[in-house]
Protein backbone atom coordinates (compact mmCIF):
# COMPACT_ATOMS: atom_id res chain seq x y z
CA UNK A 1 0.00 0.00 0.00
CA UNK A 2 1.25 3.57 -0.88
CA UNK A 3 1.30 5.64 2.10
CA UNK A 4 2.72 8.81 3.70
CA UNK A 5 3.84 8.30 6.95
CA UNK A 6 2.44 10.59 9.57
CA UNK A 7 3.75 13.66 11.05
CA UNK A 8 4.73 13.72 14.82
CA UNK A 9 2.71 16.37 17.22
CA UNK A 10 1.26 18.84 15.09
CA UNK A 11 -2.03 20.33 13.52
CA UNK A 12 -4.68 17.79 14.39
CA UNK A 13 -6.64 16.52 11.37
CA UNK A 14 -10.15 17.84 10.48
CA UNK A 15 -11.56 15.88 6.91
CA UNK A 16 -10.68 12.31 5.66
CA UNK A 17 -11.12 12.58 1.70
CA UNK A 18 -10.83 9.80 -0.69
CA UNK A 19 -10.25 10.16 -4.73
CA UNK A 20 -11.72 7.29 -5.92
CA UNK A 21 -11.40 6.53 -9.66
CA UNK A 22 -12.11 3.79 -12.19
CA UNK A 23 -8.69 2.26 -11.20
CA UNK A 24 -7.60 3.03 -8.29
CA UNK A 25 -8.01 4.64 -4.53
CA UNK A 26 -6.47 7.19 -2.56
CA UNK A 27 -7.65 8.51 1.07
CA UNK A 28 -6.48 11.67 2.20
CA UNK A 29 -5.84 12.52 6.15
CA UNK A 30 -6.28 16.29 6.01
CA UNK A 31 -5.84 19.04 9.01
CA UNK A 32 -7.70 21.69 9.91
CA UNK A 33 -5.48 24.56 7.55
CA UNK A 34 -5.71 21.99 4.41
CA UNK A 35 -2.12 20.13 5.14
CA UNK A 36 -1.60 17.05 4.26
CA UNK A 37 -1.17 14.76 6.92
CA UNK A 38 -1.20 11.48 5.34
CA UNK A 39 -1.94 9.62 2.42
CA UNK A 40 -1.80 6.13 1.41
CA UNK A 41 -2.94 4.40 -2.06
CA UNK A 42 -4.70 1.21 -2.82
CA UNK A 43 -5.12 -0.60 -6.36
CA UNK A 44 -9.33 -0.70 -5.31
CA UNK A 45 -10.89 1.38 -8.16
CA UNK A 46 -14.47 0.99 -8.68
CA UNK A 47 -13.85 -1.54 -11.19
CA UNK A 48 -11.12 -3.38 -8.93
CA UNK A 49 -12.64 -3.78 -5.55
CA UNK A 50 -11.26 -6.20 -2.98
CA UNK A 51 -13.74 -8.93 -1.76
CA UNK A 52 -16.30 -7.13 0.56
CA UNK A 53 -16.76 -4.69 -2.08
CA UNK A 54 -17.10 -0.71 -1.50
CA UNK A 55 -17.06 -1.35 2.30
CA UNK A 56 -14.32 -3.41 2.77
CA UNK A 57 -12.32 -0.83 0.13
CA UNK A 58 -13.58 2.09 2.64
CA UNK A 59 -12.58 0.32 5.85
CA UNK A 60 -9.25 -0.72 4.34
CA UNK A 61 -7.75 2.89 3.15
CA UNK A 62 -9.31 4.74 6.09
CA UNK A 63 -7.47 2.08 8.80
CA UNK A 64 -6.78 3.31 11.94
CA UNK A 65 -7.85 6.82 11.40
CA UNK A 66 -11.56 6.94 12.24
CA UNK A 67 -10.46 4.72 14.74
CA UNK A 68 -8.49 7.48 16.61
CA UNK A 69 -10.55 10.26 15.13
CA UNK A 70 -14.47 9.06 15.00
CA UNK A 71 -15.93 11.97 14.12
CA UNK A 72 -13.85 13.26 11.11
CA UNK A 73 -16.12 14.10 8.36
CA UNK A 74 -15.51 12.09 5.02
CA UNK A 75 -15.69 13.46 1.67
CA UNK A 76 -15.07 11.38 -1.52
CA UNK A 77 -14.46 12.44 -4.99
CA UNK A 78 -14.28 10.87 -8.53
CA UNK A 79 -16.76 7.43 -10.10
CA UNK A 80 -17.71 6.21 -6.79
CA UNK A 81 -20.40 8.91 -6.87
CA UNK A 82 -20.86 7.06 -10.75
CA UNK A 83 -23.67 4.83 -11.88
CA UNK A 84 -21.44 1.86 -11.36
CA UNK A 85 -19.81 3.08 -8.21
CA UNK A 86 -21.30 2.98 -4.65
CA UNK A 87 -24.43 5.47 -4.82
CA UNK A 88 -25.08 7.47 -8.51
CA UNK A 89 -24.43 11.01 -7.63
CA UNK A 90 -25.95 13.66 -9.90
CA UNK A 91 -23.70 16.41 -12.07
CA UNK A 92 -23.51 19.88 -11.26
CA UNK A 93 -24.47 22.30 -14.53
CA UNK A 94 -21.24 24.52 -15.33
CA UNK A 95 -20.13 26.70 -15.03
CA UNK A 96 -19.25 25.86 -11.41
CA UNK A 97 -17.63 26.95 -8.51
CA UNK A 98 -16.64 25.17 -4.97
CA UNK A 99 -20.05 26.59 -4.17
CA UNK A 100 -21.86 25.11 -6.54
CA UNK A 101 -20.07 21.68 -6.36
CA UNK A 102 -20.70 21.72 -2.41
CA UNK A 103 -24.13 22.50 -3.14
CA UNK A 104 -24.39 19.05 -4.71
CA UNK A 105 -22.99 16.93 -2.33
CA UNK A 106 -25.18 13.70 -1.56
CA UNK A 107 -24.82 12.50 1.93
CA UNK A 108 -24.06 8.14 1.95
CA UNK A 109 -24.46 6.15 4.41
CA UNK A 110 -22.98 2.89 3.09
CA UNK A 111 -23.19 1.15 7.05
CA UNK A 112 -19.65 2.72 7.53
CA UNK A 113 -20.69 6.34 8.41
CA UNK A 114 -21.60 9.08 6.46
CA UNK A 115 -19.63 9.83 3.55
CA UNK A 116 -20.18 12.96 1.57
CA UNK A 117 -20.21 11.92 -2.58
CA UNK A 118 -18.92 15.17 -5.02
CA UNK A 119 -20.77 15.42 -7.71
CA UNK A 120 -19.07 15.82 -11.33
CA UNK A 121 -19.81 18.29 -13.54
CA UNK A 122 -21.83 18.16 -16.63
CA UNK A 123 -22.23 20.28 -19.94
CA UNK A 124 -24.96 20.66 -22.35
CA UNK A 125 -23.60 22.69 -25.03
CA UNK A 126 -22.20 22.49 -27.91
CA UNK A 127 -22.70 18.82 -26.97
CA UNK A 128 -23.11 16.70 -23.77
CA UNK A 129 -19.95 16.13 -21.74
CA UNK A 130 -19.16 15.25 -18.30
CA UNK A 131 -16.45 14.64 -15.70
CA UNK A 132 -16.11 12.95 -12.24
CA UNK A 133 -13.21 13.66 -9.77
CA UNK A 134 -11.47 16.26 -12.27
CA UNK A 135 -13.21 19.12 -11.07
CA UNK A 136 -12.09 18.30 -7.79
CA UNK A 137 -8.31 18.78 -9.00
CA UNK A 138 -9.16 21.57 -11.19
CA UNK A 139 -10.79 22.84 -7.73
CA UNK A 140 -7.54 21.86 -5.73
CA UNK A 141 -5.38 23.96 -8.47
CA UNK A 142 -7.36 27.01 -8.11
CA UNK A 143 -6.77 26.40 -4.06
CA UNK A 144 -3.11 26.12 -4.78
CA UNK A 145 -2.81 29.07 -6.65
CA UNK A 146 -5.72 31.66 -6.91
CA UNK A 147 -4.07 34.01 -9.93
CA UNK A 148 -5.13 30.81 -11.65
CA UNK A 149 -8.80 31.21 -11.13
CA UNK A 150 -8.54 34.64 -13.19
CA UNK A 151 -8.35 32.54 -16.70
CA UNK A 152 -6.40 29.68 -16.86
CA UNK A 153 -6.69 26.09 -19.34
CA UNK A 154 -6.23 22.84 -17.43
CA UNK A 155 -5.25 19.71 -18.89
CA UNK A 156 -5.72 16.67 -17.29
CA UNK A 157 -3.93 13.93 -19.09
CA UNK A 158 -4.88 10.22 -18.89
CA UNK A 159 -7.27 7.49 -20.79
CA UNK A 160 -10.14 10.72 -21.15
CA UNK A 161 -8.17 13.17 -21.39
CA UNK A 162 -10.15 16.59 -19.91
CA UNK A 163 -9.39 19.95 -21.57
CA UNK A 164 -11.20 22.91 -19.29
CA UNK A 165 -11.49 26.42 -19.46
CA UNK A 166 -11.53 28.27 -16.41
CA UNK A 167 -12.23 32.37 -15.87
CA UNK A 168 -13.76 34.09 -12.34
CA UNK A 169 -13.07 31.26 -10.27
CA UNK A 170 -14.66 28.82 -12.36
CA UNK A 171 -15.10 26.01 -14.15
CA UNK A 172 -16.63 27.63 -17.51
CA UNK A 173 -16.41 24.61 -20.37
CA UNK A 174 -14.48 21.52 -20.88
CA UNK A 175 -13.92 18.75 -24.04
CA UNK A 176 -13.49 15.49 -23.20
CA UNK A 177 -10.49 13.75 -25.89
CA UNK A 178 -10.29 9.62 -25.34
CA UNK A 179 -6.41 9.76 -26.27
CA UNK A 180 -5.70 7.16 -24.13
CA UNK A 181 -8.27 4.46 -24.69
CA UNK A 182 -7.71 5.51 -28.55
CA UNK A 183 -4.13 4.84 -28.10
CA UNK A 184 -4.71 1.85 -25.68
CA UNK A 185 -7.48 0.29 -28.28
CA UNK A 186 -4.88 0.71 -31.20
CA UNK A 187 -1.94 -0.77 -29.48
CA UNK A 188 -3.22 -4.24 -28.35
CA UNK A 189 -6.26 -4.46 -30.97
CA UNK A 190 -4.96 -3.09 -34.10
CA UNK A 191 -2.27 -3.72 -37.07
CA UNK A 192 -0.92 -0.28 -35.75
CA UNK A 193 0.41 -1.95 -32.74
CA UNK A 194 1.33 -5.55 -34.01
CA UNK A 195 5.31 -5.37 -34.98
CA UNK A 196 6.12 -3.55 -31.26
CA UNK A 197 3.72 -6.67 -29.56
CA UNK A 198 5.77 -9.28 -31.81
CA UNK A 199 9.44 -7.37 -31.00
CA UNK A 200 8.50 -7.44 -27.25
CA UNK A 201 7.13 -11.23 -27.42
CA UNK A 202 10.25 -12.11 -29.15
CA UNK A 203 12.92 -11.07 -26.39
CA UNK A 204 10.43 -10.56 -23.64
CA UNK A 205 10.37 -6.89 -23.23
CA UNK A 206 7.31 -4.17 -22.63
CA UNK A 207 6.11 -2.29 -25.19
CA UNK A 208 6.27 0.85 -22.79
CA UNK A 209 7.67 4.00 -24.15
CA UNK A 210 11.12 5.04 -25.05
CA UNK A 211 11.82 7.00 -28.40
CA UNK A 212 11.42 10.84 -27.76
CA UNK A 213 12.73 11.44 -31.51
CA UNK A 214 9.76 9.47 -32.26
CA UNK A 215 7.28 10.67 -30.31
CA UNK A 216 8.19 14.25 -31.81
CA UNK A 217 7.54 12.96 -35.03
CA UNK A 218 4.37 11.84 -34.51
CA UNK A 219 3.46 15.39 -33.10
CA UNK A 220 4.97 17.17 -36.01
CA UNK A 221 2.96 15.03 -38.55
CA UNK A 222 -0.03 15.45 -36.59
CA UNK A 223 0.14 19.50 -36.39
CA UNK A 224 1.15 19.08 -40.00
CA UNK A 225 -2.47 16.98 -40.77
CA UNK A 226 -4.18 20.18 -40.47
CA UNK A 227 -8.40 20.66 -40.49
CA UNK A 228 -8.48 16.91 -41.62
CA UNK A 229 -6.64 15.28 -38.68
CA UNK A 230 -4.91 12.51 -38.47
CA UNK A 231 -7.44 9.84 -39.81
CA UNK A 232 -5.39 9.66 -43.33
CA UNK A 233 -2.29 9.46 -41.34
CA UNK A 234 -2.61 6.48 -38.82
CA UNK A 235 -1.88 4.24 -41.13
CA UNK A 236 1.76 5.72 -41.51
CA UNK A 237 2.58 4.35 -38.44
CA UNK A 238 2.79 0.71 -40.21
CA UNK A 239 3.89 2.13 -43.36
CA UNK A 240 7.02 3.94 -41.76
CA UNK A 241 8.21 0.58 -39.90
CA UNK A 242 7.95 -1.16 -42.91
CA UNK A 243 10.06 1.38 -44.75
CA UNK A 244 12.59 1.02 -41.93
CA UNK A 245 11.94 4.51 -40.79
CA UNK A 246 10.64 3.32 -37.54
CA UNK A 247 11.80 0.34 -35.74
CA UNK A 248 8.97 -1.93 -33.98
CA UNK A 249 9.71 -0.78 -30.72
CA UNK A 250 9.38 2.95 -31.70
CA UNK A 251 5.67 2.63 -33.43
CA UNK A 252 4.16 3.10 -30.30
CA UNK A 253 5.97 6.45 -29.57
CA UNK A 254 5.11 7.63 -32.63
CA UNK A 255 1.76 6.60 -32.40
CA UNK A 256 1.30 8.08 -29.11
CA UNK A 257 2.75 11.53 -30.11
CA UNK A 258 0.01 11.30 -33.30
CA UNK A 259 -2.80 11.20 -31.07
CA UNK A 260 -1.48 13.20 -28.26
CA UNK A 261 -0.56 16.06 -31.14
CA UNK A 262 -4.22 15.63 -33.20
CA UNK A 263 -5.37 16.30 -29.60
CA UNK A 264 -3.47 19.43 -28.81
CA UNK A 265 -4.33 20.27 -32.44
CA UNK A 266 -7.85 20.44 -32.07
CA UNK A 267 -7.98 21.41 -28.68
CA UNK A 268 -5.70 24.84 -29.64
CA UNK A 269 -8.36 25.16 -32.36
CA UNK A 270 -10.70 28.56 -31.90
CA UNK A 271 -8.30 29.94 -28.81
CA UNK A 272 -7.64 33.61 -28.98
CA UNK A 273 -5.75 34.26 -31.72
CA UNK A 274 -2.95 36.12 -29.23
CA UNK A 275 -2.26 32.57 -27.61
CA UNK A 276 -3.72 30.68 -25.03
CA UNK A 277 -4.55 31.34 -21.75
CA UNK A 278 -2.04 30.07 -19.08
CA UNK A 279 -2.00 26.23 -19.18
CA UNK A 280 -1.76 23.51 -16.35
CA UNK A 281 -1.34 20.17 -16.49
CA UNK A 282 -2.14 17.93 -13.56
CA UNK A 283 -2.18 14.24 -13.38
CA UNK A 284 0.63 11.52 -13.22
CA UNK A 285 4.13 13.38 -14.20
CA UNK A 286 5.26 11.04 -16.76
CA UNK A 287 2.48 11.38 -18.87
CA UNK A 288 2.31 15.68 -18.47
CA UNK A 289 5.84 15.61 -19.51
CA UNK A 290 4.56 14.01 -22.89
CA UNK A 291 2.23 16.68 -22.94
CA UNK A 292 4.62 19.32 -21.96
CA UNK A 293 6.38 17.81 -24.54
CA UNK A 294 4.24 17.65 -27.28
CA UNK A 295 2.97 21.36 -26.52
CA UNK A 296 6.09 22.46 -27.50
CA UNK A 297 6.03 20.46 -30.57
CA UNK A 298 3.06 23.84 -31.05
CA UNK A 299 5.05 26.61 -30.16
CA UNK A 300 4.32 26.63 -26.30
CA UNK A 301 6.44 26.23 -23.77
CA UNK A 302 5.37 28.73 -20.75
CA UNK A 303 3.47 25.41 -19.26
CA UNK A 304 2.74 25.12 -15.52
CA UNK A 305 2.63 21.43 -13.58
CA UNK A 306 0.44 20.82 -10.73
CA UNK A 307 1.06 17.77 -8.96
CA UNK A 308 -1.47 16.13 -6.63
CA UNK A 309 -4.07 18.72 -6.24
CA UNK A 310 -7.18 16.57 -5.05
CA UNK A 311 -6.36 16.84 -1.21
CA UNK A 312 -6.54 20.72 -1.89
CA UNK A 313 -10.11 20.68 -3.81
CA UNK A 314 -11.59 18.27 -1.28
CA UNK A 315 -10.40 20.47 1.47
CA UNK A 316 -12.24 23.70 -0.25
CA UNK A 317 -15.57 21.48 -1.30
CA UNK A 318 -15.45 20.93 2.05
CA UNK A 319 -14.77 24.16 3.79
CA UNK A 320 -17.52 25.59 1.18
CA UNK A 321 -19.89 22.93 2.38
CA UNK A 322 -19.20 24.00 5.84
CA UNK A 323 -18.51 20.25 7.08
CA UNK A 324 -15.09 21.57 8.25
CA UNK A 325 -14.18 25.27 9.58
CA UNK A 326 -11.37 27.29 8.75
CA UNK A 327 -9.74 27.62 12.16
CA UNK A 328 -9.16 31.46 12.88
CA UNK A 329 -5.37 32.74 13.89
CA UNK A 330 -5.36 32.24 17.62
CA UNK A 331 -6.00 28.22 16.44
CA UNK A 332 -3.45 28.22 13.78
CA UNK A 333 -0.78 29.48 16.24
CA UNK A 334 -1.77 27.03 18.82
CA UNK A 335 -1.45 24.22 16.07
CA UNK A 336 2.40 25.83 15.20
CA UNK A 337 3.06 26.13 18.92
Amino acid sequence: METLAMRGPGPEPALIGLDWGTSSLRGYLIGRDGALLDRRGQPWGVQHLPAGGFAAAFRGITDGWLEEWPNLPILASGMVGSRHGWREVPYVDCPADPTTVAAGLVPFDGGCGIIHLVPGLSLSHPTPDVMRGEETQILGGLAIDPALGRESLFLLPGTHCKWATVGNGRVLRFTTYLTGELFALLRDHSILGRPAAEDAARDGSTTGHGSLAAFRHGVAMARESGASGIPGRLFSTRSLFLAGTLTAAQTLDYLSGLLVGDEIRSGLTGLPAGGPPPIVLVGDRPLCDRYREALGGFGIADVRTLDETGPAGLWRIAVAAGIVGVPDERSRAADQS
